[in-house]
């Protein structure tokens, strides 16, 4: 037993990270784009029938849009401090921050417009309400906007745990899965051709291996097709001649290309208890990958019986939980596509090299 407190601390006291990088151009581009549906439902909510108007409509936008850009610098250069503070003073310093840039970057505009006469903002005698205007619009937008990447954290989190559980249940489903057959096809080969069940013995420690590791670190494309051989090595001992693989990979393939584990392993399974051994006279697996401009594209292709859809609860359970573990890893621009027809079922893989 540990000597520490496990007890939850409170949630003012987290001080887990909360705010978004900054730093990151989706971050100001997101910052901008509201910052400018702000000043335009500002400005138009009365139709522009003075000359004048778009003119206006234009200066609004630069000013609004300058003190954005300095207040997510500043965000930018304090955000490792505020994520070390509780969560309350995290956020009254976050909100302070726009709260401030806005009060002196329009007291600043406006001296130097009082100062040359412009005429930019506001006379003189409403100078300290506009001063205050601005201030309190900064307050409200960036209060709106630190909710909304705050609950975006929080769902980030969750579909990270969620991953997480996803891994944890192909580690308990792929133990039990074949372990047992496997032990008996090795058992088997002892006596009779001892140096192949060596060889499975440490297919099989690989492959484990893999397994009790899924959720720590990364894997490699190359570890990933090195693991599905593995595992079609073991299985061939049982299915024998009725198991036949073709492997087609370019020569060029990204064998280093990071990636989330147990991904190209479970979909070769599906291929073979789904597939090849539910078939009399077996069947060929074909696996193939190849770079496709900024897409590496990943093909695992088998025979289905002809009365299955090859979409029962077990292909869809992995699968399901391979597409999620990768938007989780890569972004919405990795996916896995699926297609059954002529008796064939493939599913594919689309990862982002960039």
């Amino acid at each position: 037993m540990s000597g520490t407190d496990d007890s939850p601390a409170p949630a003012w006291s987290s001080v887990r990270p909360w705010l978004p990088d900054f730093c990151r151009l989706p971050t100001l581009f997101g910052v901008m784009v509201a910052v400018e549906v702000a000043v335009l439902t500002a400005v138009l909510i009365r139709l522009p029938t003075t000359p004048d108007a778009w003119v206006n409509l234009f200066t609004a936008s630069l000013f609004a849009q300058w003190l954005a850009s300095l207040s997510v610098g500043a965000l930018c250069r304090v955000r490792p401090w505020i994520d070390t503070q509780p969560l309350l003073r995290g956020v009254a310093i976050a909100l302070a921050i726009p709260v401030l840039v806005a009060l002196a970057g329009s007291s600043l505009v406006v001296m130097i417009d009082l100062a040359l006469g412009a005429q930019w903002t506001v006379p003189r005698e409403d100078a300290a309400a506009f001063v205050l205007v601005c201030g309190a619009v900064a307050l409200l937008l960036g209060a709106a906007l630190l909710r909304y990447f705050y609950v975006s954290e929080q769902w980030r989190t969750q579909v990270a745990a969620h991953a997480q559980a996803e891994v944890r249940a192909l580690q308990a489903r792929i133990k039990p899965h074949f372990l047992f057959n496997s032990m008996n096809s090795i058992a088997s080969l002892v006596r009779h051709d001892p140096r192949t069940a060596e060889r499975a013995i440490e297919d099989l420690a690989d492959l484990f291996r893999a397994a009790l590791g899924a959720g720590h670190g990364e894997s490699t494309l190359g570890e990933e097709l090195h693991l599905a051989e593995r595992y079609l090595s073991i299985e061939q001992l049982r299915l024998g001649d009725r198991l036949q693989v073709a492997w087609t990979l370019d020569a060029d393939l990204p064998r280093a290309l990071p990636m989330p584990r147990l991904i190209v392993q479970p979909l070769v399974e599906n291929a073979v208890m789904h597939g090849v051994a539910r078939l009399d006279g077996g069947g060929t697996i074909t696996i193939a990958a190849h770079v496709d401009g900024p897409v590496l594209r990943l093909d695992i292709r088998n025979p289905y019986p002809a009365e299955r859809s090859g979409l029962d609860g077990g292909n869809r359970h992995a699968q399901g939980s391979i597409a999620q573990r990768l938007r989780h890893r890569f972004g919405p621009l990795a996916h896995m596509t699926t297609d059954a027809r002529d008796g064939y079922y493939v599913a594919t893989l689309w990862l982002p090299l960039d």
